[in-house]
């Protein structure tokens, strides 16, 4: 009996071996035709600034970045009226400070780039109401930031929101030594690079409708929830978050690039949807273009959390650091190559200068994670 099952399980390792060796890497093959579609993002503003981003798709077996479309001319033309042109201030991007539109026109963006002609369709001026409050809470994993506004008119009903971080943070060790030209000097006030303070943009799309509601109130709206272990809250944190009114198209046009680019992934996420924009190739009316075009103003909206505000508890862990002893004579070896500044002076217990403690860049230096300059609107 023994001897049975032992050839048994021989047979069967062999055929699993067997197996395994018949395997072959399967790559699908990935269609490789004409994928240099224009690609329109942004939006028109009718109380501020503009900017209108052109580029081309590319095949997936393309390496590198989006290519700009460069040297176009976009101009925002109102129906049967006059026209405002947008400069090409960076490769690719289109802006003006001010466009005087009419809250009752219409309006549309046309593009002429090397060889065709694109235009969307005309657009009504939307008015964003006001921000009614951007507040927190302190929930168990983070800090929850909630939106909240409304229209006494009825008008809105759909909402989008950007938002723009910024914290401020310190490097583990105060620096209050720099080593320049080969010689140690106490660091100046102005040159400090204890304090530093980050930004972040938001990529993800934040969409609300008041559609089924009697009243066009959005009330407490989770716009984002800082987990409790972020550096963004060991010191200081402030959200200004922008609101943006929009159309049942362009709501719709987001809705479904929303779930195209960040509810797929798993067997119960939503199949991706074609996109389907208001901006049309008007050389080649087959040829797809990828984009919208909304108008509206924009109100904002920006409120501060400090850390003392938040449990005890909370806070990103600290990196691990330590300090070096240089003594007199090493200075030109440790510091000349910029990975290790100076910290402080070491002394004897008569005050006799010895050398010096020295951190890694990272661990002394706060700009090698941001910037050093305080924001005009920090408090």
């Amino acid at each position: 009996m023994i001897y049975k099952n032992c050839l048994k399980n021989a047979f069967l390792l062999l055929c699993v071996v067997f197996l395994a060796a018949c395997e072959e890497p399967y790559t699908p093959e990935v269609l490789e035709g004409q994928n240099n579609f224009l690609v329109v993002s942004g939006f028109i503003n009718s109380n501020g600034p503009t900017t209108i981003r052109l580029s081309r798709t590319q095949n997936l077996s393309e390496s590198g970045g989006p290519v700009m479309e460069q040297g176009a001319t976009v101009q925002v033309e109102e129906e049967n009226g006059i026209k405002f042109p947008l400069l090409e201030t960076n490769p690719g991007t289109y802006s003006s400070n001010f466009l005087p539109l009419i809250s009752s026109k219409r309006y549309r963006l046309v593009i002429k780039t090397a060889g065709k002609d694109y235009a969307s369709d005309y657009v009504e001026v939307k008015q964003t109401p006001s921000i009614d409050n951007v507040t927190w809470k302190a929930e168990s994993d983070g800090l929850q930031i909630f939106v909240s506004t409304h229209d006494v008119q009825n008008k809105t009903r759909y909402y989008r929101w950007e938002y723009e971080e910024t914290w401020e943070y310190s490097a583990f060790y105060y620096s209050g030594l720099e080593y320049v030209n080969g010689e140690m000097r106490n660091r100046a006030p102005e040159n400090s690079i204890y304090l530093c303070w980050r930004n972040f943009k938001s990529s993800n799309i934040n969409l609300g409708n008041t559609v089924k509601l009697s009243q066009d109130v959005v009330s407490n709206f989770p716009l984002i929830k800082v987990p409790s272990n972020s550096d963004k809250i060991d010191r200081k944190y402030s959200i200004l978050v922008k609101q943006y009114a929009q159309s049942k198209e362009s709501y719709e046009y987001y809705e479904a690039l929303k779930k195209n680019t960040e509810s797929i992934g798993t067997l119960f996420d939503p199949l991706p949807t074609q996109l389907t924009g208001n901006i049309h190739s008007v050389s080649a009316p087959s040829e797809p273009v990828i984009g919208f075009i909304n108008i509206s103003s924009v109100t904002e909206k920006r409120i501060f959390v400090s850390r003392s505000e938040l449990p005890l508890n909370w806070g990103s862990p600290r990196m691990f650091c330590t300090l070096d002893t240089v003594l007199l004579g090493e200075e030109s070896t440790h510091f000349n190559g910029g990975y290790n500044i100076p910290i402080h002076e070491l002394l004897t217990e008569t005050n006799v200068l010895i050398g010096y403690a020295s951190a890694s860049r990272p661990c002394g230096d706060c700009r090698v994670y941001g910037v050093n300059v305080k924001p005009d609107f920090w408090q």
